[in-house]
């Protein structure tokens, strides 16, 4: 497995990212650690939540107001690691499916930021851990895989999004996250930014009120994967299956 703090590509051909998560949180468990790398490098970093998390949360109080507080804490966690903005597509939490709707959206946001690298959920199932594989999060990365390919490229794909001046784009990067193990072929040391990704987490109290226990498995869990990937003692890395889209050798179809 490689392993950079900056990831496959060189410091000059990232520039700008495009993360994707089911719900607020999802970034900030799976890769915010990799996003304040980027950060710190200068990267421009974006973030789309498919929906609003509105099934989310423990406390009945918070019922009326869980939207408007979730956005809250997502904005607030993306702010601790660095990122510009983030995006909201205000899908039904537990509802969510790759739609043309939804595809359609995703098209237009990386269309709009036409970024070098698209970050999302793993489409597969990863039965070493259920939870990961919450029906929205393989709702995420289906449709950002379809997106990415082919429709974000493709002029005559949605072409309400052409006309309105939003012209295909070819995107050369996906990285999905939350991947099964034997999918994973590169890890990202974030030994560095372990306090940030920390940090954003905290943000989300009313999903993790119990911090304590949530950071121990936060850093058990980043321990474990570096330690997989052979980095050394006291290193915390996070994982991803990395696919290359768009390389100069890509033709149209191939």
């Amino acid at each position: 497995m490689a392993t950079a703090a900056g990831g496959l590509l060189g410091r000059e051909d990232v520039r700008k990212v495009l993360a994707f998560g089911a719900h607020p949180d999802d970034l900030d468990f799976g890769v915010a650690g990799t996003v304040s790398a980027w950060a710190a490098q200068g990267v421009e970093v974006h973030y789309g939540i498919m929906t609003d998390g509105d099934a989310g949360g423990f406390d009945p109080a918070h019922r009326p107001e869980i939207v408007a507080l979730r956005r809250d804490e997502q904005r607030a966690a993306a702010a601790r690691v660095g990122v510009s903005e983030v995006h909201f597509l205000g899908y039904r939490d537990g509802y969510l499916e790759p739609t043309h709707d939804v595809q359609r959206d995703v098209v237009r946001l990386i269309r709009t930021l036409r970024p070098d690298v698209v970050v999302a959920m793993h489409p597969e199932r990863n039965w070493s851990s259920l939870q990961m594989s919450h029906p929205d999060h393989l709702a995420c990365g289906e449709a950002v895989t379809r997106a990415v390919y082919p429709a974000a490229e493709n002029p005559y794909a949605y072409p309400e999004l052409e006309a309105a001046g939003l012209n295909a784009y070819r995107v050369p990067w996906l990285w999905l996250y939350g991947a099964p193990d034997e999918r994973v072929n590169h890890v990202v040391d974030i030994t560095e930014h372990v306090d940030a990704k920390l940090e954003a987490i905290r943000v989300h109290l009313s999903q993790h009120p119990d911090v304590a226990a949530t950071e121990r498995f936060v850093r058990a869990k980043l321990a474990a994967t570096a330690a997989a990937s052979g980095l050394g003692a006291g290193a915390s890395a996070e994982a991803f299956h990395v696919v290359a889209v768009n390389s100069p050798q890509t033709i149209a179809g191939f």
